[in-house]
């Protein structure tokens, strides 16, 4: 779900071979003594032997720095007492000034460490309240199978502005949200912290959808001056959000569109945008009075066994190729293999990243979930899953 940056340390610290990298500093020195002492009295090349411990420190941490600028000092003196010349002045303050340079490359290097061992406590930190904020949906929930995919703009971040949570409700049935704050990045997360929160709590209490949005559009309301930074972002703040219904029996499901993307639903071999007849204000937009139950608008929907539904944000959809062209979602579902939602998550991730040539510039995620089928016919989709 999230892209890794390695550094040279990092590298390093991998067995994968790549440790002979830390021997290149000393090679340099014996190769520069090796000429050294071959040149002319004239032509000093021991001031090159500041190289090695300012390479050793962009490869290593601090102990092995100073062993290289010690080692690099030890090869000045050799070269000074081969030319006869340990004693000269000239000699002497080439020694010194890389002794010098050698131990400032050293207090640098410590300072460094110390910073990356704060970075790496604090992104720790970060990581662990991020995956507390979007639990990871659980694989199978009720007779719903499940992936899920993350894409945040955020560098260093695993999650930003973009939203879903899945949870079991009492009568029973599933209920699934997935939003997307205005913005993107870490400014967002304390709103999608505040509809998540909402979500889980009112998905338990509330039997009707309407209920439910209504308890969401409320919390927003009251809340949302407390979580969004106003101050740096003093515009408009709302969640655009759907939410499911899912019941675990019957194959009749409901949802309400709060100004969001429309869902996909495959069925057999066909690929259909639920579109809402009327769609609702997204999540903060009403102002601190809850929205009326008349104003909302419950959609119903075919949620057959077999049948497939793909959740996303517009951070998918309006994801750009170099030519500037809108990554086509529907007709990537329908052409690309389906046979499980990790299947087809796995492929959409793929084909994504190559649509796009990079990361994404903005969040962006995906939700894939198929209703369990009891049953399965050679038939349609099924034949083709087979065959994929």
């Amino acid at each position: 779900m999230e892209g890794r940056r390695w550094s040279v340390d990092r590298l390093l610290q991998e067995p994968s071979g790549r440790s002979w990298l830390v021997a290149i500093p000393f090679v340099l020195i014996a190769a520069i003594t090796a000429i050294d002492v071959q040149v002319p009295d004239d032509v000093h090349l021991g001031p090159l032997l500041v190289i090695a411990p300012a390479l050793t420190a962009s490869l290593a941490g601090p102990r092995l720095t100073a062993v290289a600028g010690s080692v690099a000092v030890a090869a000045q003196v050799f070269i000074a007492a081969f030319h006869g010349g340990l004693g000269t002045s000239n000699h002497v303050a080439q020694i010194i000034a890389l002794a010098v340079l050698s131990v400032l490359v050293v207090l640098v290097s410590v300072a460094r460490d110390r910073r990356n061992r704060e970075l790496d406590r604090a992104r720790s930190v970060a990581e662990t309240a991020q995956r507390v904020l979007l639990r990871p949906p659980p694989r199978r929930i009720g007779p719903q199978r499940v992936a899920w995919l993350y894409l945040a703009a955020e560098d260093e971040a695993q999650i930003g502005g973009d939203l879903f949570a899945t949870t079991r409700a009492a009568h029973p049935s599933t209920r699934v949200i997935i939003g997307d704050v205005r913005g993107h990045g870490l400014d967002s997360i304390g709103e999608a912290s505040l509809v998540l929160g909402a979500f889980r709590e009112g998905a338990h209490r509330h039997t009707a959808l309407p209920d439910l949005v209504i308890a969401l559009e409320d919390s927003v309301s009251r809340n949302m001056e407390e979580v969004a930074d106003t101050r740096l972002d003093p515009g408009e703040h709302f969640i655009t959000a759907l939410i499911l219904d899912l019941p675990d029996d019957g194959a009749r499901a409901e949802m309400i569109n709060c100004g969001h993307p429309p869902p996909l639903l495959l069925h057999g071999d066909r690929v259909t945008a639920l579109y809402a007849r009327r769609t609702s204000p997204p999540l903060g937009v009403c102002g601190p009075d809850p929205l009326a139950v008349g104003t909302l608008h419950t959609e119903p929907f075919s949620f057959e066994p077999g049948d497939m539904l793909v959740l996303y944000t517009d951070g998918v959809v309006e994801a750009r190729s170099p030519e500037g062209a809108f990554y086509p979602l529907a007709e990537r579902v329908a052409a690309l293999p389906a046979s499980s939602p990790d299947t087809l998550l796995r492929h959409l991730h793929r084909d994504l990243l190559t649509h796009t040539g990079g990361p994404p510039t903005d969040d962006a995620a995906l939700l894939v979930i198929e209703r369990a089928p009891s049953t399965r016919t050679p038939s349609g989709r099924a034949r083709r899953r087979e065959g994929a």
